[in-house]
């Protein structure tokens, strides 16, 4: 097994991606140095000292904290080239021209570690081709690696080999990639624009010259084309305003200049498109200028229209027969489009068709199996499904026939037929490219599984495509409990896992006892308890819905009975004789944020967002959550000198009262929700397997729950203070008067009520405050106007 470590990275190039890329880094503690050219005024690290103050500007943000932008080492290759030789792996981020990638490859190659791996950041140009002017010792470790962008949150890297790259190379990149990085790994032939680029953008081509054929504007065809279709939610041309319409025009470019219509029939379609010429000599860029297809005045969203070369009043949806169409099953779905009438309809057949035909024809070419271009659009352009996947799902041969009827009716953007392979062999006898063998590689007629990569075994449930019949965590393992709000299973008969089951992993009565009883098969014959679900959803709170009911038959009295339950499970949870692990993922807010704080540990992907959000439905935290603010202010103001405790709380009463959410699991860090030996995972699919591996260690450790004590509290005059810059906030119109209220009974819960400064407390006392001011609120009519607000639309009330 091969034992390469990743101890420092060095990017070059510090434009958009490459600072991105390093920002990423620093995100998952990778120490990495960021070049650039010397600045031709001023300190030589310029360049990239501007570089990095953009990264704390950039949205969405790069940085899981801000702060950490001082974690990237500035360099540039005047001055610092011999940093290379502490590098293990060098990526290449400079502007897509080959001819200055050459040059800089000329000028750093003497500087490489002998064992260094080099890889170009490049979206589409050839790597064999870049790989020519290296030295003959570093070619082997050379290869392509191409983020998408944001790198933070894209999900898909391609590694594209040459024919000198060595194979343990790729194996060495990957596993970091995935494990260090958290990426989706797929390797791309080298083949212009590679796998995502060229299906996604020809897909964008594809869509622009049948929206040209159709007559449809921009925000119909957005409508169309995002959430309805199970696309990223920006659809086409939002999508080609936040990538960049210059950048798009460089990826079509290299389409057009190393592709030709023998290498690919559909090349007639890759103009580029008028309206796109036009934005450009503009000066209208997308997003980056505020002003592409799209442009954002005020509150309005205004479309480009064309013909007037004028922004006009945007906003226009489709028509809602077709969005019910698309709601459909898949065989359904395609033939009513395929069969419909209008034009939005016969709009989105064609691009559906045209999307499996592209990808059916251009296969071979540009990738070893149809599994990695399905997971390339997934990843890569925020598809539910890649476009076998969805040919699949309805009927492989009767989507492949109305193909080919298209096609042999002129209908089809192009002549080109799909491959035999479509119609017969083992493809039409399995019924699709996906099966449990494997998915099709038409190079060697196989149908061939994913890589098994050590790497992967961290991975109890990866992604898989349909068809491939891949273990699904809702069966998996050996069942202990099951009711309809949550499941106590196990994989392997040491840990308890349990899965909430609820619509948003709401968390109610049923899931309070199931957790209970989860805590006490846990305590009997296993090691611990693991929280954990297998989506994006943690848990997103409370069920106020549940509790509708029983409030207006038994009134407040009714809730505190419910409440004073979740607050009894906290506790179990906290003193259980075994450790209960919360692994994190996604959403983690109110219920679902005490959940997580009062378990013994937390491991979190990197993108969990972590907080107690009540005050938006005008409530305060009541399952224990400003009890644990309390209790952690006086844990670190008595392992400090200082003797004051409003220090250490007013992060904490901040949060809570403004609902802060952690933007990352590092935010969540600084809110106090994550602490410093919690452990935050890269990659999503791992989490399960490190929460269990922890929860074995602590108890293999000897773990014994925390004992309980008394604790220091604020008092009336910590009550005091903090109701004075409320008052101040409120009269100044910062906050409202019920904002005033609910942040006031927030204070004085984790301040300890009407006692003395410095007087010891319980966690049973501060719990029962709690209680009482959640009770209280909710007969409050201005509450009860929010909670209603929210379950009507879903969007906070201010009132």
């Amino acid at each position: 097994m091969s034992r390469f470590q990743v101890k420092k990275v060095a990017v070059l190039g510090a434009g958009v991606m490459g600072a991105q890329i390093a920002a990423h880094l620093v995100n998952c503690k990778v120490p990495v140095v960021l070049f650039d050219l010397p600045a031709k005024e001023g300190p030589k690290n310029g360049i990239v000292t501007r570089a990095i103050e953009g990264l704390k500007k950039l949205k969405p943000a790069p940085l899981g904290v801000v702060e950490d932008a001082a974690l990237i080492q500035q360099a540039n290759y005047e001055e610092h080239m011999d940093q290379l030789l502490d590098c293990d792996l060098v990526i290449e981020a400079i502007a897509e021209r080959m001819d200055w990638k050459l040059d800089l490859y000329k000028k750093i190659a003497p500087f490489l570690a002998p064992h260094a791996i080099v890889a170009s950041n490049t979206s589409g140009l050839s790597i064999t081709k870049l790989s020519e002017v290296l030295p003959e010792e570093i070619k082997p470790r050379f290869c392509g690696i191409h983020f998408f962008n944001p790198p933070r949150y894209m999900m898909l890297v391609e590694l594209i080999n040459t024919p000198t790259t060595q194979p343990q190379i790729l194996d060495d990149l990957e596993a970091f990639v995935t494990s260090n990085l958290g990426k989706g790994v797929v390797r791309a032939k080298d083949s212009p624009n590679f796998i995502a680029n060229r299906v996604g953008v020809a897909g964008m081509l594809l869509t622009m010259k049948e929206v040209e054929n159709f007559g449809l504007s921009y925000d119909v065809v957005d409508d169309l084309t995002g959430k309805k279709l199970g696309r990223a939610s920006s659809g086409t041309f939002r999508t080609a305003d936040v990538v960049g319409l210059d950048t798009m025009t460089h990826v079509i470019k290299t389409l057009q200049d190393t592709l030709t219509l023998d290498t690919d029939p559909f090349y007639e379609s890759f103009a580029t498109p008028a309206v796109l010429k036009t934005l450009l000599e503009m000066g209208n860029l997308g997003q980056k200028t505020k002003a592409g297809f799209f442009k954002k005045v005020g509150r309005d969203v205004l479309r480009f229209d064309g013909e007037s070369k004028e922004y006009v009043p945007g906003g226009q949806k489709a028509d809602q027969v077709y969005a019910r169409m698309l709601k459909k099953p898949a065989a359904e779905r395609l033939k009513l489009l395929r069969d419909s009438e209008g034009a939005q309809g016969q709009f989105l057949w064609a691009i559906l068709r045209n999307a499996f035909h592209y990808a059916a024809v251009h296969l071979e070419a540009i990738a070893d199996n149809a599994r990695d271009v399905d997971f390339c659009m997934r990843w890569g352009f925020g598809m539910k499904q890649g476009p076998f996947e969805l040919w699949q799902e309805a009927g492989w041969l009767n989507v492949a026939n109305m193909i080919k009827e298209d096609i042999d009716a002129g209908k089809a953007l192009c002549k080109a037929p799909l491959p035999a392979w479509v119609f017969k062999g083992p493809v039409l006898e399995a019924g699709g490219v996906h099966t449990p063998q494997g998915s099709w590689n038409p190079s060697t007629g196989q149908f061939v599984l994913p890589r098994s990569l050590p790497v992967y075994t961290r991975q109890h449930f990866p992604e898989s495509v349909l068809g491939a019949d891949a273990p699904k965590a809702q069966t998996a393992g050996k069942t202990l409990f099951e009711d309809d709000a949550i499941r106590l299973w196990t994989l392997a008969d040491d840990v308890v896992i349990a899965s909430i089951k609820t619509k948003m992993h709401a968390i109610g009565p049923a899931v309070v006892e199931g957790l209970l009883k989860g805590v006490e098969l846990a305590e009997a014959s296993y090691q611990g308890l693991v929280i954990w679900s297998n989506d994006e959803l943690f848990s997103a709170g409370a069920d106020l819905q549940a509790m509708l009911p029983a409030f207006m038959m038994g009134g407040a009295k009714a809730i505190d009975g419910a409440e004073l339950e979740m607050q009894e499970a906290m506790l179990k949870l906290r003193y259980a004789n075994v450790p209960v692990v919360s692994a994190v993922r996604g959403l983690a807010l109110g219920g679902g944020c005490e959940l997580a704080v009062f378990s013994a540990k937390r491991v979190l992907a990197m993108e969990s967002y972590v907080g107690l959000v009540e005050v938006g439905v005008g409530l305060v935290p009541g399952g224990g959550g400003l009890t644990y603010i309390a209790r952690r202010a006086a844990e670190k103001a008595a392992a400090s000198t200082g003797k004051d405790l409003l220090p250490f709380l007013t992060e904490g009463f901040t949060a809570a009262a403004m609902a802060k959410v952690g933007t990352s699991a590092l935010e969540s860090r600084k809110l106090g929700y994550v602490l410093e030996g919690d452990v935050i995972v890269p990659h999503k699919d791992e989490l399960l397997f490190v929460a269990i591996n922890e929860a074995k260690a602590m108890f293999n450790s000897g773990y014994r729950a925390p004992q309980k004590r008394l604790f220091a509290v604020a008092g009336r005059s910590g009550v005091a203070t903090i109701k004075g810059s409320l008052v101040n906030m409120r009269d100044g119109g910062f906050i409202s008067a019920h904002d005033y209220h609910i942040a006031s009974l927030i204070a004085n819960v984790v301040c300890g009520g009407d006692v003395d400064a410095g007087s010891l407390v319980s966690e049973e006392y501060l719990m029962t405050l709690e209680r009482q001011a959640f009770c209280s609120l909710l007969t409050h009519p201005k509450t009860q106007e929010r909670i209603m607000g929210m379950l009507s639309t879903g969007k906070p009330v201010r009132n």
